[in-house]
């Protein structure tokens, strides 16, 4: 009998070590749970990755938001406005203090983003503007700037001026608006003359070789091509090296992709507009730390205020706009190499 109860007391304390030990990892998980949710949470919606430099955005974004001590949930709707819209929704229904969106179509995301504001979540426009939603934030490139860096470039590659094609981005993309005002503008006194012009919808490349073709067919006697980007402008030497054009005609664009820099030493492409997106990313990411904290982002802190205001359609809202770089040949090294965007060895791969 007192055998049996000895083996009784010995299963009872291996019981009760198993329970305090299951009770001790429970603490710990709902520990681990709570510093989660007592992190900043932040969402953010990317048109797509299409576009080379969205992926650095995403990094500088993530990084600089985690070491503020916010969570970051990243969503990219391949380009599908409804694949877009159902991931806000997500975001909404998870409770995100703040939602940061790179909008395919910002008219068709007026009913999503206005449904956002309601319940109270702070809304950033990044890059591009979502009109008539009252945003939070605005943050984005000189966009009109863009287009005004461009033209110049193109003035003064063709003093003797002559024909150009403008092959402009998505329609739906609001930017490109501000690109194309800041393009004409800066063409107005020139002896450029626009003799075909185009947009590609959500960005396709393969529509700007398409405009190239129709634009010969309007005229082969060409000296410029202006692209809305440089994966654009990649199409459009293809088509112009296929007509034995490459090297003769200017052809202008932006991003400073790897290729792009490549073609501009290889002589192809005359100019691309460098947009400090380590910078904007950064810069958004912080911005959407304070908002998210209650803070004033009016006031200066670490270097960065907002005190402009860009009128979104229906509203005045707080804007934030950084400084575009023409980049061409001549200092390209400068900006790009030494700068740190792309390394030497890759922009001159293909030039012995």
């Amino acid at each position: 009998m007192k055998r049996k109860t000895g083996i009784f007391l010995i299963i009872g304390v291996l019981v009760l070590i198993l329970l305090t030990g299951c009770g001790t990892g429970t603490e710990e998980t709902a520990s681990e749970d709570s510093k989660e949710a007592d992190k900043l949470q932040i969402g953010l919606s990317f048109d797509s990755f299409v576009i080379e430099r969205w992926l650095r955005d995403r990094d500088m974004f993530v990084s600089t938001a985690q070491g503020l001590g916010a969570e970051v949930n990243v969503q990219v709707a391949g380009g599908v406005v409804d694949e877009q819209i159902s991931q806000i929704e997500y975001f909404i229904q998870k409770k995100k203090d703040v939602i940061v969106i790179i909008p395919i179509d910002g008219d068709a995301l007026y009913d999503v983003v206005k449904e956002a504001k309601s319940k109270g979540i702070y809304v950033i426009c990044y890059d591009r503007i979502t009109p008539n939603v009252n945003a939070d934030l605005y943050i984005t490139i000189d966009n009109e700037m863009v287009g005004t860096l461009m033209g110049e470039s193109l003035i003064k590659a063709c003093p003797d001026g002559g024909n150009i094609f403008a092959i402009y981005g998505s329609p739906t993309d609001k930017n490109v608006e501000e690109v194309e005002k800041g393009f004409k503008e800066a063409l107005k006194d020139s002896n450029l003359d626009i003799v075909y012009s185009g947009y590609c919808d959500n960005w396709l490349a393969e529509l700007a070789a398409t405009h190239v073709n129709k634009g010969l067919e309007v005229t082969d006697d060409v000296v410029g091509v202006m692209c809305g980007n440089d994966d654009l402008a990649s199409q459009a030497v293809k088509v112009l090296s296929e007509n034995r054009l490459a090297g003769q005609v200017a052809v202008v664009a932006q991003d400073a992709d790897l290729a792009a820099c490549q073609r501009i030493v290889e002589g192809t492409q005359t100019m691309t507009v460098y947009k400090p997106i380590e910078q904007e990313a950064s810069t958004a990411a912080e911005l959407a730390v304070r908002l998210g904290n209650g803070e004033d982002i009016s006031k200066e802190e670490n270097g960065i205020s907002v005190n402009e205001t860009f009128n979104d359609g229906s509203n005045e809202i707080p804007y934030y706009k950084i400084t575009p770089v023409a980049v061409t040949a001549e200092n390209l090294d400068e900006v790009i190499i030494d700068g740190g965007f792309h390394t030497r060895e890759d922009v001159y791969l293909n030039v012995k």
